[in-house]
């Protein structure tokens, strides 16, 4: 923020309701998200998880058309659905094959498939509301990311409050069970919601999602390296038409047609 300019102009600028109405109903959309996004992980695995979240591209294209008015082409359209598509198959399938193998298959369904699917649209319209603070009304990614941060953070303390995990904070401390290790993923999310801002600000939410959507190949790495479970046939079925959705999406942008310039 000191190297753009940003640090400067916020004592001029800043006001607490332009942030509040800029990042506090994003951070707070997003905050709820997250707490879904932890009882989701508890219940299925990170392949499954991660294409089954991939729903919330079709949220996002769904809340910016509503919101900035952004159209998506025919093909585009139908890459999205292309990519649902893929992402349901597969967590059906591996669904149904962890829920053959537990004796409560219930939980599989309700903690979760359910919340991962909430979490879904609630980040398509967290994400269509950061894009119009950002492109709209001009709001500094970089602040953007600092005020999400700190309405997020009040928004989970005050949830915290009531909740168990906050008894379990009061009881034994908030680093209770904490390792170096901890700190890998904290500092990858930190640094990732940096760069998230500046991906929106520019790029927009859709291709934001696209983009994370590259990552299930890493997912995938990883489980095999760290889980030793290989790609299961719905993912060798489903990886092909997510990179299909992708291509077809990159390659045929809206146009805006004379009568609508």
């Amino acid at each position: 923020m000191a190297k753009d300019g940003t640090l400067k102009r916020l004592y001029k600028e800043w006001t607490l309701i332009g942030s509040l109405t800029a990042s506090g109903l994003p951070a707070a959309i997003y905050a709820l998200q997250n707490s879904l996004l932890q009882i989701s992980y508890r219940n299925l695995d990170s392949l499954t998880f991660s294409m089954l979240n991939q729903t919330k591209l079709f949220f996002t294209a769904l809340f910016t058309y509503i919101i900035l008015g952004q159209r998506q082409s025919i093909q585009q359209i139908g890459a999205l659905f292309l990519l649902i598509n893929a992402a349901i198959l597969l967590s059906i399938g591996e669904g149904s094959s962890k829920a053959s193998s537990t004796d409560n298959p219930d939980e599989i369904l309700f903690y979760g498939i359910i919340p991962v699917l909430v979490a879904s649209v609630l980040s398509g319209l967290a994400s269509a509301l950061c894009q119009w603070a950002t492109q709209v009304k001009k709001h500094a990614s970089y602040l953007m990311t600092v005020e999400m941060s700190v309405i997020g953070s009040l928004c989970m303390l005050a949830s915290a409050y009531k909740s168990p995990d906050g008894t379990a904070i009061r009881q034994r401390g908030f680093f209770d069970g904490w390792t170096p290790l901890t700190l890998i993923p904290v500092s990858l999310n930190a640094v990732g919601g940096i760069l998230v801002g500046l991906v929106t600000s520019y790029a927009g939410g859709v291709r934001k999602g696209f983009v994370i959507v590259s990552a299930l190949l890493v997912t995938a790495l990883l489980q095999f390296v760290f889980d030793g479970k290989p790609p299961s046939p719905y993912c060798l079925v489903a990886f092909p038409l997510v990179i299909t959705s992708i291509s077809i999406y990159q390659k045929y942008p809206y146009r805006l047609k004379k009568k609508d310039q």
